[in-house]
């Protein structure tokens, strides 16, 4: 019940990143550099979990990159890409550093001018 819980929040967040104000497209080259450290001191990680939310970061820039610069399907690469680190970080993460996980997302991608249709 808690996973449905938590499901419905994170799609409730994704959908009101859509419906935020000044919706532009997502065509600018993504340049989110995510600062591990600073990630871990809010996300209260583990050694364990720091070291695998690193390379979930270096993997998801990357991911990011290629979406970003892509030039058919952008659109769909940009939400396998998101949804992929979701999906890995949901592995690593406990329920509540996900939560938190989740709002940063929603603010980060809000933030950055990508949507997702």
């Amino acid at each position: 019940m808690k996973k449905i819980g938590l499901i419905l929040v994170g799609v409730v967040c994704f959908s009101l990143t859509g419906l935020a104000g000044n919706k532009q497209p997502a065509t600018a080259k993504w340049a989110g550099n995510i600062n591990v450290e600073k990630l871990s001191e809010y996300l209260k990680l583990n050694n364990c979990q720091s070291s695998e939310v690193s390379n979930i970061c270096d993997f998801f820039s990357e991911q990011m990159n290629h979406a970003t610069t892509a030039r058919f399907d952008q659109n769909k690469k940009l939400r396998q890409a998101i949804y992929g680190n979701l999906k890995l970080m949901k592995q690593t993460l406990s329920k509540e550093q996900y939560a938190k996980y989740l709002t940063i997302m929603n603010i980060t991608l809000s933030n950055k001018g990508i949507e997702l249709k």
